[in-house]
């Protein structure tokens, strides 16, 4: 699984002319799922986006102190399969990405592991499959890419910027 994190000041998700969510001050994160892709992803990818301490703390001034949780702020999720997508010549394909009739109850299930770890009502989402407009104002700006174990590397070992 991978996850592309943005910290916002706001973001929202229209389809169709209308806007289907939106958060304050928080994080977007847009999730690709693998056709290899298991709850382990999932729950990695969770336990990842809603402790990476992004945020600042105002009462010490720390930088990089606090998470989303510790923060009380919001995360839009949504889903896009095209973080799987290879380039053959100039044309991409998305073979690796998992097939949608799989893929949306796995979605659905990653966005319900996020509101069970956190909170329901600060955990929103987009329309899985819909052609869906991504709004957002950046925060820093800071984006992470993360990506979860299984479909990286075939293995269980995860090596992060500045762990060896």
């Amino acid at each position: 699984m991978r996850a592309v994190v943005q910290r916002v000041l706001s973001a929202s998700v229209e389809v169709e002319g209308r806007v289907v969510s939106e958060i304050g001050p928080g994080l977007l994160v847009l999730v690709g799922v693998h056709e290899s892709d298991t709850d382990a992803d999932a729950d990695y990818i969770c336990r990842k986006v809603l402790n990476m301490r992004l945020f600042s703390n105002s009462k010490t001034g720390k930088s990089w102190d606090l998470s989303v949780k510790q923060s009380n702020f919001g995360v839009l999720l949504v889903s896009q399969f095209t973080l799987y997508g290879i380039l053959k010549g100039n044309k991409p394909d998305f073979h690796v990405a998992m097939p949608p009739q799989k893929a949306k109850p796995f979605y659905e299930s990653l966005v319900e592991k996020f509101r069970k770890s956190y909170t329901s009502d600060a955990v929103k989402d987009g329309v899985f499959g819909a052609m869906m407009k991504v709004n957002l104002v950046n925060d820093g700006p800071v984006t992470m890419q993360l990506d979860s174990s299984v479909s990286c590397s075939g293995s269980s070992e995860v090596v992060e910027v500045g762990e060896q």
